[in-house]
């Protein structure tokens, strides 16, 4: 009976037009909202430790967000937009991301290109924000952010232009409307995808094995050592983004393994169940896997390039 009434509250709210184009937004700020606390979960458990609570994350974004902000007297304004164009940056990016036979709010041809540009329009802004302090240890922290970030790129855009090239379309939508799997190739071509998002999306929050989010070793640290001036309510809004990336790159995942036919009610399910898994993969990851050197970060950054290239190769062999 509560699965029936489910059923039917899920094609009323698809039915209509403007909740379609919401849907995939809703579903990743849902997905947001415990993600990072999946990831602490997983932690705790093979640490041998109780942990916190799956929504522990919230309750500490929504206390930096009752706090006040202290800023330094040598920063700019630069320094206080950067958190705002940070997270507006991702929310944006989110926009263009689809679920299922719902379009994202954007939806244009090369709008892959566009979820790229914004992404590194947020970090751009994140790098000038530790520069503007003046401090040495986040022009550190910004110069090793901004060399990982670079390396990363080509790794995403010759893993969405290849199944752009499989597809022959250049849309997020159109793309995974057209992407079917027809047999082991293209089940191994959507698992080395979800594998390379997922590893870049650590790249891109500076999280293991790339960068260990709990260090406090200023020689060490890239991301939070670029963040260790700010408080309150950006401090808030930039963890924050760094979850709502994770919830953006695991609808990318799951849009890959979800069979568009399929009616909503069981789409939805689908979509978390990939989102949880994700989010579980990611804290095994962490759990198992050692911080690289720093001079290795390179390296394993451009493993990933070689995965895409292998993904490429795998595109052109199934044409």
């Amino acid at each position: 009976m509560e699965f029936c009434k489910y059923r039917r509250y899920v094609y009323f709210c698809a039915g209509s037009s403007s909740f379609k184009k919401l849907l995939s937004l809703i579903l990743i700020f849902i997905a947001s909202l415990y993600f990072s606390g999946v990831i602490v979960r997983i932690k705790s458990f093979f640490s041998g430790r109780k942990g916190p609570g799956i929504l522990q994350p919230v309750y500490d974004y929504l206390r930096l967000f009752g706090k006040g902000t202290v800023y330094s007297r040598t920063t700019t304004p630069i320094f206080r937009l950067a958190p705002t164009v940070y997270f507006s940056s991702v929310l944006f990016a989110a926009f263009l991301v689809p679920f299922g036979r719902s379009k994202g709010l954007l939806s244009f041809d090369g709008d892959f290109v566009m979820f790229a540009c914004l992404l590194a329009v947020g970090k751009f802004f994140m790098i000038l924000m530790a520069l503007d302090t003046g401090s040495s240890f986040e022009g550190m922290g910004a110069s090793r952010e901004a060399l990982f970030s670079l390396l990363a790129e080509p790794a995403f855009f010759i893993l969405t232009g290849s199944f752009a090239l499989l597809t022959g379309h250049t849309s997020f939508y159109e793309i995974y409307s057209s992407f079917h799997f027809s047999g082991p190739a293209s089940y191994a071509l959507a698992v080395l995808a979800g594998f390379v998002l997922l590893l870049l999306v650590s790249v891109e929050n500076s999280r293991m094995p790339v960068d260990d989010p709990k260090t406090h070793l200023e020689l060490t640290m890239i991301h939070e050592v670029m963040i260790l001036d700010n408080s309150g309510f950006d401090l808030g809004l930039i963890l924050y983004a760094g979850t709502l990336k994770f919830a953006v790159y695991g609808a990318l995942i799951a849009n890959f393994f979800m069979d568009h036919s399929l009616p909503y009610y069981l789409l939805i399910p689908v979509f978390f169940a990939i989102q949880t898994l994700s989010a579980i993969v990611t804290g095994c990851v962490e759990s198992f896997g050692v911080r690289f050197r720093m001079s290795h970060n390179a390296q394993f950054i451009f493993t990933l390039t070689s995965v895409g290239l292998l993904i490429f190769f795998g595109v052109l062999l199934t044409m």
